[in-house]
């Protein structure tokens, strides 16, 4: 059967491939990948209208990073922006940000497997079931409804506020809980959407503070938000950042924690056991749930520029992307919970989330 949907895969990308013909392929610097956990997937994000944005792997066996994967295996450019990855039933879908695409890719070879297309500014995917997954996006105001098997947009969830102000509302990463998506709504915007997945609506919202930009669900099933309060300058105005936790039964607010409003707060996961939190404030942050009071897990130094972290989901270690200056290959830090350095390697330009594999 996967053979059978890989092959339609191929036969729907070569009579749409004008954009990404394989002019070079490089499949012998492909690495080999299992999927127990031996490596994780870095996405380095690339700079805007650069063109330049690439996937890395890294296995924890060998200490082998292999960069530049998707061109490798391709012969052709990721694409501009590369917003956030996903790995579902053996291929890895790749949300291209600023090139309005999915680059949707076989796991086992790295070879391009498809595409999804005439997106506005999409931002993640999450599968509802093998045969629907949703993509939020940025400024189209709505959640796209995906057909992976058929790699086509069979529909959309409106979020438009009505009000025009703004964009209002943009969507961002999303959790599953019950038969209900919980979406952060970034960009200019300040409210958690709980949508019906369903019958594919919107249920019920929770204002919380401006620009939630990271989502994560704790072993107890609340919602823990961190917002980065807006920007100085910005239209939107900008406030203190927070870091809040909904109870999802009640929609209320049962701890909030102000930042300065000079902080700019993102990047918010949670461990395996899902009872610590983790962030970066300029530097990397963790809290257990249980506590109130964030603890210092690394400082950056030397003009280090904290982009992502990660969390091994079955070992004690975490991963922190390095963006250097922003134009140059990017850094991973390989650390121990205790704040050991287990390893370091370089990556591509802004390295902006792991994927674990």
């Amino acid at each position: 059967m996967r053979n059978f949907v890989l092959l339609l895969m191929v036969i729907s990308v070569v009579s749409c491939m004008r954009d990404d013909e394989l002019w070079q392929r490089r499949p012998d610097q492909v690495p080999e990948i299992h999927d127990n956990y031996s490596g994780v997937f870095i996405l380095n994000e690339g700079n805007f209208m650069s063109e330049n944005a690439s996937i890395s792997y890294y296995n924890f066996d060998s200490a082998q990073v292999h960069n530049n994967l998707f061109f490798n295996a391709n012969g052709s450019h990721l694409g501009d922006v590369a917003q956030s990855m996903r790995i579902h039933k053996g291929f890895g879908y790749v949300v291209v940000n600023n090139s309005g695409k999915i680059q949707i890719i076989d796991i086992e070879d790295f070879g391009l497997a498809g595409k999804i297309t005439n997106l506005t500014s999409p931002r993640y995917i999450e599968f509802i079931n093998d045969d629907k997954a949703y993509v939020t996006d940025l400024y189209a105001k709505k959640i796209s409804i995906i057909n992976p098997m058929s790699q086509s947009i069979e529909g959309n969830i409106n979020l438009d506020n009505g009000t025009g102000n703004f964009f209002q509302h943009s969507s961002e990463q999303i959790l599953l809980w019950e038969n209900k998506a919980i979406v952060n709504c970034w960009s200019q915007d300040n409210q958690i959407l709980i949508l019906d997945t369903r019958n594919d609506s919107i249920l019920d919202s929770v204002r919380v503070a401006k620009q939630p930009n990271s989502i994560v669900l704790d072993k107890n099933n609340y919602l823990w938000v961190l917002s980065d309060g807006g920007f100085q300058g910005s239209s939107y105005g900008q406030t203190n950042g927070a870091l809040q936790c909904i109870d999802l039964e009640t929609k209320s607010i049962i701890f909030n924690l102000e930042f300065p409003i000079a902080d700019s707060p993102g990047n918010l996961i949670i461990n395996g056991t899902k009872d610590t939190l983790y962030y970066i404030n300029k530097h990397v942050y963790l809290m257990p749930i249980e506590s109130n009071t964030p603890e210092l897990f690394l400082a950056g130094n030397n003009g280090q520029i904290f982009s992502s972290i990660g969390l091994h989901p079955t070992k004690s270690e975490i991963y922190v992307g390095d963006a250097i200056n922003y134009t140059q290959p990017g850094k991973v830090f390989r650390y121990r919970t205790d704040g050991t350095l287990v390893d370091q390697f370089n990556v591509g330009i802004i390295p902006t989330q792991f994927i674990f594999y």
